[in-house]
């Protein structure tokens, strides 16, 4: 093997954009000297040079440095958004300049995102801007500086909870809910009002349409099962595997009758009844045996004797 050489990574193939060593050193001299910018932009590519074939959705200049920290990409801080995005598709999230913040799954459709007004848009995969690289603007709304305020007066907690010293009015209109019997809604009369309102407007909506349209009206039987019904059940149960079992042994007993008429002979042809005696049915090998035993125990006897 002579050579071994990477001829594609990604976009980038080997046809485009090729310079040596010597042309880097050049540029970076031209910048130097010269402050000419030009050759070294030829020599050295953006990265968003990479990410050209995906999808895009270009951020608010606010929410930039959140999504550097690690924010959720929310749809308020969408400025726009390209056509053609999927559910889990790999988009890109960029500045109104087209510098890449990061690389991100999408959890929404185009359509999805031109018919919500909130939500989370994507998910982020790969940070790639710097933080601080923009400024800093989560905080600066009317209820974080109200609480900002608050706390530097001493009216809250170092971390923004509440303390003695909190006015019922704040309490009321921002409930701390991990504390217990916290975040229970007081109804005002005008509140009740509206709810009977409501009530009263559903009521009449639903008789008019019951009126139009009566339903079938379907009976529904309720058995409840007491101890008795599930004894008999039981009871059923066991007489029912009892003739199960009294069935298949009618089948085997069935099965030997009639293997035995098969192969069994008529022994009355054979054997006559009157024969009582047994030793006249045993076969001549028996008796061979018997004998040999009784002359084996006579000999025994025979030697003991002249011992």
């Amino acid at each position: 093997m002579q050579e071994l050489r990477r001829v594609r990574s990604g976009i980038m193939s080997e046809n485009e954009n090729l310079v040596t060593m010597h042309d880097v050193l050049d540029a970076q001299y031209q910048l130097d000297h010269h402050k000419d910018e030009s050759y070294l932009r030829r020599v050295i590519s953006p990265l968003e040079k990479l990410l050209v074939s995906h999808k895009r959705i270009i951020l608010k200049d606010s929410a930039v440095n959140a999504i550097c920290y690690g924010a959720k990409i929310l749809l308020p801080g969408v400025l726009r958004y390209e056509d053609g995005i999927e559910l889990n598709q790999e988009i890109v999230i960029i500045t109104t300049k087209g510098e890449a913040i990061c690389l991100a799954i999408a959890l929404m459709t185009t359509a999805v995102i031109s018919t919500c007004d909130h939500g989370i848009v994507a998910k982020i995969k790969r940070v790639i801007m710097e933080r601080d690289t923009y400024p800093r603007k989560w905080g600066l709304g009317p209820k974080a500086s109200l609480k900002k305020s608050m706390i530097k007066q001493g009216l809250l907690g170092k971390y923004g909870k509440p303390n003695d010293k909190t006015p019922k009015d704040y309490l009321e209109g921002n409930p701390d809910f991990s504390l217990p019997g916290s975040g229970i809604i007081v109804k005002t009369l005008e509140a009740e009002q509206d709810i009977a309102v409501a009530i009263k407007r559903k009521r009449e909506s639903s008789e008019s349409s019951a009126e139009s349209a009566p339903a079938p009206v379907v009976k529904i039987e309720v058995i409840e099962e007491t101890a008795v019904t599930k004894k008999e059940s039981k009871e059923k149960k066991k007489e029912e595997k009892a003739k199960k079992k009294e069935v298949k042994e009618k089948k085997k007993k069935a099965k030997k009758l009639k293997v035995g008429d098969s192969e069994s002979v008529d022994l009355s042809k054979t054997i006559d009844t009157t024969v009582t005696d047994s030793s006249i049915l045993k076969s001549p090998e028996k008796k061979k045996k018997k004998k040999d035993k009784s002359e084996k125990k006579e000999k025994k006897k025979k030697k003991e004797v002249e011992e």
